[in-house]
């Protein structure tokens, strides 16, 4: 039976291309979406070919420039910084607004399911007074505080032994809490607005999803006790539409190096040009991707480094030996699925999460983003003559590329709109 689905779209970087897969995925199985989204990402929301609306009451971001940015995250120093930051300005803050353009949008089309974006609180808000089941898309690794899984964005490994448990739990308690410090009382109020019941911690909005569908490989992430309504659907290995365009190799023999560090402002100017510094030092042809947040003008590059406004990674990665990037999911699953190994410089968010994974599994090595060119040029070095890298990374690519081909997040959506029970927790004919 065909369904209609309504997408609350937040943008926050990494998580837009994902999201947007989703879309495009049920506009091919025939059903209807529509999509309330930001002036910043409307381009790539229509070539989905979905009905689009604008955010009116919720804030609208007109473009990823530094100064558009609400959240400006790269200005937070510590986690309780960092955390009280998102919370007012991306997810708790605008609830207000979220919620009343996503309950006029259920007023209008009288969607079967919610989409949201984990940032989109509000929007969860609106669709549970309305009695309409929302689903909570995670376009990374697991980010909400569990049992087994090390606090998200803290780039730790997974705990051994009783010190290592008791460290985690000590640590996600208190992420519960900088969370619930920042935003328990104007959600609860929130919810009283729209004659919802409180609840107990901030995140459990989220937790109370139909389904949190995390889009990523199981066997990339690492392994938990999941909840019932936590299921992995697979990444996305899609461009933007933004960064299509024809891109050829350039001349020469000399290992390929693809420099990508994020679409969205990070304060990393600093870092590509120490990247920069690096490749001029060794015999490679590298290509950088400066994106639609940084101004390549204020580079400098040496003669064997082309920069590039933007360029289609994944066509960039079949040719490439090596992919230098700050650690964003998206990218590195990409990387991945080309069997790329990596440098990474994580900037921060879920970064140093990323970095994690992909060193615990052998296929790249994790530097401070203020290491200084000569480190950067040895660990380009180190992985370009070491084979095993990019063996461990062909490794993991294949498990990328099979989890990114699986339906699992369509048969998600589907099971909810029909009112059904969870399908199985599987991909690609592994069990999880």
């Amino acid at each position: 039976m065909k369904r209609h689905y309504l997408f609350a779209l937040v943008d926050g970087g990494g998580n837009v291309p994902p999201e947007l897969s989703a879309a495009r995925q049920l506009l091919a199985g025939g059903h209807t979406v529509t999509v309330l989204a930001e002036d910043s990402v409307m381009e790539d929301v229509r070539a989905t070919g979905a009905e689009v609306i604008r955010w009116l009451h919720a804030p609208n971001r007109k473009d990823r420039r530094p100064e558009n940015d609400p959240a400006r995250d790269w200005e937070c120093k510590y986690p309780w910084q960092l955390v009280d930051r998102i919370a007012k300005t991306l997810i708790i803050g605008p609830a207000v607004g979220y919620a009343r353009d996503v309950s006029d949008a259920i007023d209008r089309c009288r969607p079967d399911v919610v989409v949201c974006s984990m940032f989109c609180v509000g929007g969860m808000v609106a669709a549970e007074a309305a009695g309409i089941p929302f689903v909570a898309l995670f376009a990374n690794v697991y980010p909400l505080p569990a049992d087994g899984l090390p606090p998200f964005g803290t780039g730790l490994r997974p705990a051994r032994g009783p010190l290592g448990r008791a460290r985690d739990r000590v640590l996600n308690r208190a992420t519960e809490y900088l969370w619930d410090a920042s935003g328990l009382s104007q959600l609860n109020a929130l919810r009283r607005q729209y004659g919802l019941a409180p609840v107990s911690h901030t995140l459990d909005q989220m937790r109370s999803a139909r389904r949190q569908l995390v889009q990523t490989s199981a066997d990339f992430d690492f392994p938990w006790r999941l909840p019932a309504s936590v299921h992995y659907v697979g990444p996305v290995l899609d461009d933007p539409v933004w960064a299509q365009t024809s891109w050829m190799p350039p001349a020469g023999d000399a290992p390929l190096v693809l420099v990508a560090l994020s679409s969205t402002f990070q304060d990393q100017v600093g870092c590509l040009q120490r990247v920069l510094d690096a490749l001029g030092t060794l015999e490679v042809r590298g290509v950088m991707t400066a994106g639609p947040a940084v101004d390549a003008a204020e580079l400098d590059p040496p003669a064997n480094v082309a920069i590039l406004e933007r360029a289609p990674h994944r066509h960039i990665l079949r040719h490439a030996a090596l992919l230098v990037t700050h650690g964003g999911h998206g990218t590195a699953m990409k990387g991945l699925a080309a069997g790329v190994p990596m440098v990474l410089l994580p900037h921060g968010r879920d970064q140093g999460d990323t970095a994690t994974r992909v060193t615990m599994r052998g296929a790249g090595i994790a530097l401070k983003r203020t290491a200084p060119s000569s480190t950067i040029a040895a660990a380009v070095r180190r992985v370009l003559q070491n084979a095993s890298y990019r063996t461990a990374a062909q490794r993991l690519g294949e498990i990328i590329r099979r989890d990114a081909q699986s339906d699992a997040l369509v048969r998600q959506l589907e099971s909810v709109a029909a009112g059904g029970a969870a399908v199985p927790r599987r991909l690609g004919g592994l069990s999880r």
